[in-house]
């Protein structure tokens, strides 16, 4: 399939999606946006993709939104009823990779500010070049955080951190992106993309691809329960129904015989529902 602003590889298992607008330092737009739901739409129905890395073409990973409309750039006043919310694009992005059933990694290749932060978040693993740049800057544009970051950051590296970054809106460096939790690790930036494809060529070649996404959205979801005993409902849930598959099966003969496990079970198949009652608030 043929973008405009982002690129898309099919290797190993693993998807590749690259921002690609490096003359602007692949600052956001609504194109961009488009094109990002239907690359995570697509990685979600293919069952050859088992693990998805978002990169950046060119010097930067997202330098935020592209503020080329000036003092306009979030006014929305193309908006035909002033009445109504529109829907913030990225919380709507950052949603979508929620509810992804693929894992998916961040390789932060050079400056991410804005949203380019926080379209991360979701993410669930994030690993930076040594000379990239990372900035919650909105409080400095007189906006606030969006991308549903209030949620996710204070998760990703707790309240203290999260509110330093996000009261000062300063822009700092990914050592201390690395000592904060926001990223895993450091990486020079011509081996950062062969250190996420090891990461997730390991998830696609070792892995049941149902198990890991359905592990994936019972760690999300659980960010949000108040009792750990909702947790252990739905891991004895999952325990009895993956207990049962012939991807269990396998994954016992292939320990047991000494080999390589093939897993038969797809994705597209449909996950169990181990939290029967969970359901998404309505925007409104």
């Amino acid at each position: 399939m043929e973008y405009e602003q982002i690129t898309t590889e099919l290797s190993d298992h693993v998807f590749t999606i690259t921002l690609n607008r490096p003359d602007r330092l692949n600052a956001w737009t609504q194109t961009m946006f488009s094109e990002l739901m239907q690359a995570f739409d697509r990685a979600d129905a293919d069952d050859e993709v088992r693990a998805v890395i978002v990169t950046g073409a060119g010097r930067g990973f997202c330098a935020g939104a592209d503020l080329e409309r000036g003092g306009e750039t979030f006014t929305k006043r193309d908006h035909p009823d002033a009445d109504t919310i529109p829907r913030d694009s990225g919380g709507r992005l950052t949603l979508r990779i929620f509810d992804l059933t693929k894992p998916v990694i961040a390789a932060i290749n050079g400056p991410a500010v804005g949203i380019g932060a926080t379209m991360t978040l979701p993410m669930d693993v994030r690993i930076a070049a040594e000379d990239a740049r990372i900035g919650f800057v909105f409080v400095r544009r007189g906006i606030v955080p969006e991308a549903c970051s209030s949620w996710f950051l204070p998760r990703v590296v707790g309240i203290s951190r999260a509110m330093e970054w996000v009261a000062t809106g300063r822009v700092f460096d990914a050592r201390e992106a690395l000592e904060g939790g926001l990223v895993r690790s450091l990486h020079p930036k011509e081996t950062l993309l062969e250190a996420a494809g090891t990461l997730a060529r390991e998830i696609a070649e070792n892995a049941a691809p149902v198990s890991v996404a359905l592990a994936r959205r019972m760690m999300w979801r659980m960010l949000g329960a108040e009792h750990p005993m909702l947790a252990h409902r739905a891991d004895s849930r999952g325990m009895l129904y993956r207990g049962r598959s012939a991807d269990a099966a396998e994954g016992i003969a292939a320990f047991l015989e000494k080999r390589s496990a093939v897993f038969p079970d797809k994705v597209s198949g449909g996950l169990p529902d181990v939290m029967p009652g969970w359901s998404a608030p309505e925007f409104g």
